[in-house]
């Protein structure tokens, strides 16, 4: 499996189905004497960012986690061993209602959005 192509921006889905969003990083575990071996994923705009290079991955955990808090300065991360199929979309094991993974969308809903007369 050629990793880079086969899963960078394909839809990530929970057990239920439920669109995620796409996988924008690899994490990846440097063992001595041993090829790499992939943690994690990840997903987010600060992954995404990361991807243009360590500056843009900069301004944009910064610009999270001064928007949101610190908690919002890290993309989040799924697990590699949950993950349970690979085929158009990624499927993985979890459940999306478990997770942490729409905080960020809601907190945007409540203090943003939701702020906008009409909306």
């Amino acid at each position: 499996m050629k990793l880079l192509r086969d899963l960078l921006d394909k839809q990530v889905v929970d057990r239920e189905q439920v669109k995620i969003g796409k996988v924008d990083g690899l994490v990846a575990e440097l063992r001595p004497d041993k090829p790499p071996r992939i943690v994690a994923i990840e997903l987010g705009s600060i992954a995404l960012a990361r991807r243009l290079g360590s500056r843009p991955g900069r301004r944009m955990a910064r610009l999270a986690a001064s928007m949101g808090g610190k908690q919002y300065g890290e993309p989040h991360r799924i697990a590699w061993h949950k993950v349970k199929d690979i085929g158009i979309d990624i499927e993985f094991d979890i459940d999306v209602r478990e997770t942490s993974i729409f905080a960020w969308q809601d907190w945007l809903r409540d203090h943003v959005i939701g702020r906008i007369p009409g909306a």
